[in-house]
């Protein structure tokens, strides 16, 4: 297998990260991307051994408007800079993708800068496609051109041409000669020319060994551009459109569906191409953000890194951030976030942590990077599907439902195996291994005989899985409500996150109380409810501070005072907003409102 069919993804919107102005004031570089260097640490410790970061060249602004292909964007550094991180990536075993912007330039772009001042004198006139001198457009340049999206400030490249052809590869060989990358990331590739990508197909095999090209495409037959003569992966939007709406919709035929499609296209398959996986990006909104139900972060993600493909994880999502889309703006999606508030994240954080067992599980199972697929079981909110390589099989079970469910799976008879997330060990008895799935769970069961759980960090996950926490509040919730004494006149249980009094006896072994005592066990509970009220007291909001200068419970008042705008509040959502510690993810959060 080359590198990466068994890598783990990380991908990083550098310009965004870093916190560089949103326009390009062309200055003395300032070398933000240095400060990305910490990051490489996290990267290798989450388990993930391949970095796509971009875009990072030169540009006008959010960077896929290309100014200089040969110099690095000065809000983000020098080329020195770059030379230097991906020097380090390597160091720690991290491979590094590049943006590849090859669609269209900025109006920046010396070509074009020429094109405006010379018009049909020009000699770059057949670099763009469709100059029309008898047109007009927005800026008055006394001409058209195609463009991307229908944005003008992206001036379409005509791939065709070989002057622009030699200018592109001669700039990806400049990019592996002297930054030493590993491959790109093709954007905008469902509209690339397909002769222009079988040029780079082959300029892949010249430049590096294994060199890696993976385009950006949304729809149509991903084996159009995925084949020996083109592309060796493309981003696989059908799959993250199932993961996310299987869930929310309690759809697992969605997801099960979508992956057959993909495998009867012959890709993902054991030996063939594979697939760029991921549940968000810079493009979408965050995955937390998209769940309805927060505790299917725990099945979404062991999908996301046990199905067929090549998964990935997008920078701040290790840490369940918030981040939506707003007014056509992807500001949010692309936040500036300093890594010293997540310092104590990997032992602290279980979304964190559960996505670093489920990393380090996928770079040490040879069938889950390359196994074959077969569905097991598949209900509406229960899947189980096997992974198998040399007749030794992972299996994999979620449920998305909200209470506990029994799941049996087919599996061979006498079999020993551990959950991962769990360390349980079961005993396959009579050709089904029996398990039992807490909701909005999920397990992944490994072969003992494999050896393949010594390499994952089992502990931390056993104690504090994000579904264990989400069950358990839920238990104590429901525990509280049965628990707490009701005013005679108001029969209804208390609030769900009203905890019970520690020291109070179940109501069904309580001996009859006098009406003075039940008077005064009354106004005792109402004391303490009062008590636990206060403690839990939003902090006032300081309407002459920024977000970045609030604290976390400041910021916590925002985000509730923000969500009861939209509707009520209920314990649920109150919860969501207290368990969030991390103060960038707060920023982010208010802000995507």
């Amino acid at each position: 297998m080359a590198w990466y069919d068994n890598a783990v993804f990380y991908h990083i919107y550098p310009l965004g990260l870093t916190g560089a102005p949103l326009q390009n004031p062309y200055r003395e570089p300032v070398h933000r991307l240095n400060t990305l260097i910490p990051w490489i640490d996290h990267i290798s410790d989450l388990g993930c051994s391949a970095l796509y970061i971009g875009p990072l060249f030169e540009s006008v602004g959010h960077g896929y408007e290309t100014t200089d292909y040969r110099k690095v964007d000065s809000r983000l550094g020098t080329n020195e800079d770059l030379k230097a991180f991906v020097a380090q990536c390597h160091r720690k075993g991290i491979r590094v993708i590049l943006d590849g912007v090859f669609n269209h330039v900025g109006r920046d772009f010396f070509a074009f800068q020429d094109l405006k001042k010379n018009r049909e004198n020009s000699p770059y006139r057949d670099w763009f496609c469709n100059v029309n001198f008898w047109n007009n457009n927005e800026y008055n340049d006394g001409f058209s051109y195609d463009n991307w999206g229908g944005y003008n400030l992206l001036v379409k490249l005509n791939q065709r041409n070989p002057e622009v052809q030699t200018y592109l590869c001669d700039s990806i060989r400049m990019w592996v000669s002297e930054f030493d990358i590993d491959g790109l990331r093709l954007d905008a590739a469902d509209v690339l020319d397909f002769g222009f990508m079988q040029t780079l197909s082959a300029l892949a095999r010249e430049v590096k060994n294994e060199f890696w090209l993976m385009g950006e495409v949304i729809h149509g037959d991903y084996t159009r551009w995925v084949n020996s003569n083109m592309l060796n992966s493309v981003t696989d939007y059908n799959l993250h459109k199932a993961l996310y709406s299987g869930v929310n919709d309690h759809n697992f035929f969605e997801i099960a569906h979508t992956v057959k499609r993909i495998y009867d296209m012959g890709l993902n398959r054991p030996g063939g191409m594979k697939l760029y996986s991921f549940v968000d990006n810079h493009d979408v909104e965050r995955i937390y953000t998209k769940l309805q139900e927060k505790a299917n972060f725990t099945p979404v993600h062991i999908l996301l890194f046990t199905l067929p493909g090549i998964p990935s994880i997008y920078y701040g999502s290790e840490f369940a951030i918030e981040g939506r889309k707003e007014r056509g703006s992807d500001a949010s999606l692309r936040p500036a976030l300093n890594l010293d508030d997540y310092s104590e994240a990997l032992t602290r954080n279980p979304y964190t942590a559960l996505i670093k067992a489920l990393a380090h599980l996928r770079r040490s199972c040879p069938p889950l990077q390359d196994g074959d697929y077969r569905e097991l079981v598949l209900t509406t909110k229960q899947y189980a599907f096997a992974r198998t390589l040399n007749g030794s099989s992972v299996l994999t079970a979620v449920n998305n439902e909200n209470a506990p469910a029994q799941i049996r799976i087919p599996a061979e008879d006498g079999k020993h195996y551990t959950g991962v997330l769990s360390g349980q060990k079961i005993t396959v008895s009579g050709g089904i291994l029996e398990c039992s799935l807490e909701g909005n769970s999920g397990e992944v069961w490994v072969p003992d005989e494999a050896g393949y759980t010594e390499a994952v960090p089992l502990q931390a996950i056993a104690a504090q899985s994000p579904a264990k926490k989400e069950t358990a509040q839920k238990k104590a919730d429901m525990s509280a409500a049965k628990e707490s004494p009701a005013p005679e006149s108001a029969p209804a249980p208390a609030p769900a996150s009203t905890p019970a009094p520690e020291s109070a006896p179940a109501q069904a072994s309580a001996p009859a109380q006098s009406p003075a005592k039940k008077e005064t066990a009354q106004k005792a509970s109402e004391k303490k409810a009062e008590t636990k009220s206060t403690e839990k007291k939003a902090a006032p909001i300081p309407r002459d501070k920024s977000y970045e200068e609030m604290t976390v419970e400041e910021l916590q008042s925002v985000i509730l005072e923000k969500l009861a705008k939209n509707g009520p509040v209920t314990d649920r959502m109150r919860k969501d907003v207290e368990d969030n510690i991390w103060h960038d993810s707060l920023v982010t959060w208010a802000r995507s409102f």
